[in-house]
């Protein structure tokens, strides 16, 4: 997960280059016990009969804009009130969407965050929420132990996904680091699997200043994109327009951290 918290961007994406395994000199909580992603041992999951279904409340979202931060792509949405809230699940109160992200690798090869009994996937795809019940604003909610819920979707190689296409149709428009454009009227639901049974686990952000805040809800089922799409996000630049030494924006990920004694909980048997 990368935040859009204002008072880090100027320098976040410097300390990111730096790459995850040196993340620990200048931010001691990666090595933390609550750190994030994970690998999700199916066998070793608790089934939990406690845990409702998650409900997701998109209907009224309102998508406002598409930019590159220098770390992924991110959508944002408005969030001065309950219109796209997720609930349920190990949720205790409702949160609101703030934005979505991606992560993925290099052509062919591994992109996901999280990973589940070793196997990885093409791309994750993060839909960020916070806890507006208990605090005033994202910045403040993304510091606290409850402050964020985000839902994790991972994206499998085959066959074309239809509504993806909207995103990637979008991506040469924010190619830099730093572009940003309109982009309204998306609706995340045309992103979600068929089945929303899911694994969940208190964890922390995967990008400095790796917080450790987050409710994990990552869901089991994958969706199925195209080659052909996840090329088209490798096109970004980790870079701005004005820089001369250009990388291609990939392996945007952080690999899995140790459990630390934490239980994995699933919705289902």
């Amino acid at each position: 997960i990368f935040t859009v918290i204002t008072f880090i961007d100027v320098w976040l994406v410097n300390i990111v280059f730096l790459g995850p395994s040196a993340w620990y000199k200048v931010y001691p909580i990666a090595e933390g016990n609550r750190q994030s992603p994970i690998d999700i041992v199916p066998a070793d999951a608790v089934f939990d009969a406690k845990l409702s279904p998650i409900s997701l409340s998109y209907n009224n979202c309102t998508s406002v804009s598409i930019s590159n931060n220098g770390h992924s792509v991110v959508v944002e949405f408005i969030d001065s009130d309950e219109r796209s809230v997720i609930r349920g699940g190990p949720l205790e109160n409702m949160y609101r969407l703030k934005q979505f992200h991606f992560h993925w690798g290099g052509k062919g090869c591994r992109g996901s965050e999280h990973t589940v009994g070793g196997k990885t996937y093409a791309s994750e795809l993060h839909l960020v929420h916070w806890n507006a019940i208990k605090y005033k604003s994202f910045g403040e909610a993304a510091a606290a132990p409850d402050g964020l819920a985000v839902l994790g979707i991972f994206l499998e190689v085959s066959d074309e996904h239809r509504a993806l296409h909207q995103i990637t149709d979008a991506l040469y428009m924010v190619k830099f680091k730093g572009s940003v454009t309109d982009f309204k009227g998306f609706n995340p639901k045309c992103l979600l699997p068929n089945s929303l049974e899911y694994w969940t686990y208190p964890g922390s952000l995967t990008t400095p200043p790796l917080y450790e805040s987050v409710t994990w809800i990552l869901l089991k089922e994958p969706i199925y994109v195209s080659e052909k799409q996840m090329g088209k996000f490798r096109t970004l630049l980790f870079n701005g327009e004005e820089e001369d030494d250009r990388k291609r924006m990939e392996n945007n990920f952080r690999p899995p951290q140790p459990l630390r004694g934490r239980t994995v909980q699933a919705s289902f048997k």
